[in-house]
């Protein structure tokens, strides 16, 4: 008798062992098995790690970079990410986004979110080495054949049409400028859009333009500005990073009857009744989207478009210079808005687009 007991006393402390080192007890072992389509990630029974890797602008540069973070605040606040688990790191120059991006796969992080175009090479030699961590690009397309990859983009073209429409209604000199960063194909469909926008509200209306070919030097960017006023402008949009905070400081010097007009994030708070409006990109929506797909293991490759009827483009509302803007121009924009997100006008990407365009008759 004394012998069974003591077998079964065994076969029970064994039992407890095994029940305790499962994946459900207390500091169980983590999975590694990749979940199906529409199966429980494996991220959700553990805390998740989510990085950002910022582009050369940098996390205050109160436009692009900083709406990354906030959607990354939002997954801490909204999610219940740890935000001790939870991190961005800045780039100080191109060369920087390999090491960047391989930083936080080494480290284990779940979602590894590449804030900028300009990370697509690194990011398509580093992601197949990391199959257990899921990458996002913001404004390109996943690296073909990359099955834990996902590209986050927007329909840019849309918000600058609305900004051209309203710069050009509000211009009291039928010139407007445009500060671009980096002349590539992405800030110049920024600018196709605007030139667009401006059109369909006057056709008379002359767009004067400029590139930094930098995203982070504010001091080019008030002095591309003011040259741009100096040569008659009186409402310049800019789409230039950090630069933009440049812009928007010649506005505010000039005072009165000048105007910049902000982008990515609502800058109408960085020189409250002298930014018009802001050109919102909602790159926060769209990283929080990851996160959260992550976290229901609900993640997909290919590429995420955001545009102005899912309200990832459009226009910031506008509250300091809200009088300053006659009722019929607002109404137009809304009307313009409208059609736009039904397809009534397209607004034109490229130049050969921008060519073509015609300028819509409103009522």
């Amino acid at each position: 008798m004394r012998r069974r007991l003591l077998l079964l006393g065994m076969g029970m402390g064994v039992l407890g062992w095994l029940v305790g080192c499962g994946p459900s007890g207390e500091g169980g072992k983590e999975s590694n098995t990749t979940p199906k389509p529409g199966e429980p990630n494996a991220t959700a029974s553990k805390p998740l790690k989510v990085g950002l890797v910022m582009d050369e602008a940098g996390i205050d540069d109160r436009s692009f970079n900083a709406a990354a973070y906030r959607g990354l605040q939002r997954g801490i606040a909204e999610l219940g990410i740890d935000k001790e688990k939870a991190r961005y790191i800045e780039s100080k120059t191109n060369a920087d986004y390999k090491t960047n991006l391989t930083q936080l796969a080494t480290q284990g992080y779940d979602v590894v979110v590449a804030v900028g175009f300009a990370m697509l090479d690194p990011l398509k030699e580093i992601a197949p080495q990391f199959p257990n961590t899921k990458f996002a690009i913001v404004d390109s397309d996943a690296p073909e054949g990359a099955p834990n990859c996902v590209g986050l983009k927007f329909k840019e073209e849309q918000g600058t049409f609305l900004a051209g429409y309203l710069a050009a209604s509000m211009s009291k000199s039928n010139k407007i400028g445009f500060v671009g960063g980096m002349k590539i194909p992405l800030i110049e469909k920024f600018e196709i859009g605007y030139r667009a926008g401006a059109k369909a509200a006057n056709p008379n209306t002359q767009v004067l333009v400029t590139y930094t070919n930098t995203w982070n030097d504010l001091s080019k960017g008030k002095s591309q500005a003011e040259q741009l006023f100096g040569n008659g402008a009186d409402i310049i949009f800019h789409a230039s990073g950090k630069c933009g905070l440049g812009v928007i400081a010649a506005a505010k010097e000039k005072g009165p009857g000048f105007y910049a007009i902000g982008v990515d994030s609502d800058q109408d708070e960085v020189a409250p009744g002298r930014v018009l409006t802001s050109m919102i990109k909602r790159v926060d929506n769209a990283v929080f989207d990851v996160i959260q797909k992550v976290k229901e293991g609900k993640f997909t490759t290919g590429s995420i478009v955001y545009d102005i009827t899912q309200k990832g483009i459009g226009l910031s509302e506008r509250k300091f210079t809200k009088q300053d803007i006659p009722a019929k121009v607002t109404q137009r924009l809304e009307e313009l808005e409208k059609a736009l997100a039904s397809g009534k006008i397209v607004a034109p990407d490229t130049a050969d687009a921008l060519a073509k365009f015609q300028a819509p008759k409103l009522d």
